[in-house]
């Protein structure tokens, strides 16, 4: 039986969240990925990338897995009724509930995250709680069927962990080889816990306007969930 695979895009979808993981679970035998919307118009990614939906939100087959990337688009759609109904409809039948970066309080928006165990990028990590979530600071973190992924290249590393459920160790394996994903970044800044401290500061103050309008929009969805 050909497994159903669903990622939600969105205008400002952080194209890397997506592709990265889309990648590593198209790569599996046995499957079929869908990148779902409203509509079938092509979007814009965060960077500029344009991005079509093979698939609307009605037309939408039972996902096994469905998966929610980040992205600067993120806020709306957590004050969005459609998609947040449409993302609570598929959890209820998924074998599993996933994120990547961002992604993760969408879930916590559509109330998938109470009491679980997940993690987010680093910049937005203390808006989990706010969700009903346990914020924990991993790349991959797994809760049951939920996996949440953190900072936009952790959703490669997730991809990984997930195929290796869907399919087995082996195959996982054969695909990371065959993307020859074997990290050696040229600088050692990759986490806010080892990277330069000026470093740190800088990419600290550019995220936070975002982090405050984030934080206005989390604050009001725990509201409507009840958690504030």
């Amino acid at each position: 039986m050909t497994v159903q695979i669903g990622f939600l895009l969105f205008p400002q979808v952080q194209q890397l969240d997506l592709t990265g993981p889309y990648d590593v679970l198209a790569s599996l035998p046995g499957v079929q990925v869908h990148l779902v919307w409203k509509d079938l118009i092509p979007v814009t990614a965060s960077t500029g990338l344009v991005l079509k939906p093979t698939v609307t939100f009605d037309d939408c087959p039972a996902l096994d897995v469905l998966c929610v990337p980040g992205g600067a688009g993120v806020g709306p759609l957590m004050e969005d009724d459609q998609t947040l109904d449409f993302l609570r409809r598929q959890a209820a039948q998924a074998r599993y509930v996933t994120s990547v970066c961002t992604g993760s309080l969408v879930l916590g928006a559509a109330g998938l995250l109470k009491g679980k165990r997940a993690t987010t990028h680093w910049a937005y990590h203390d808006l989990l709680e706010t969700l009903g979530a346990i914020a924990v600071k991993d790349r991959v973190v797994r809760d049951g069927h939920l996996f949440t992924g953190g900072g936009i290249t952790a959703g490669i590393d997730f991809a990984l962990v997930l195929a290796a459920e869907l399919v087995d160790a082996d195959t996982a394996q054969r695909v990371q080889l065959q993307l020859e994903y074997a990290p050696a970044p040229p600088f050692d800044s990759g986490s806010p816990e080892r990277a330069p401290a000026h470093i740190v500061e800088e990419a600290v103050r550019l995220a936070a306007p975002s982090l405050s309008k984030r934080r206005q929009i989390t604050e009001r969805a725990a509201a409507k969930l009840g958690l504030r």
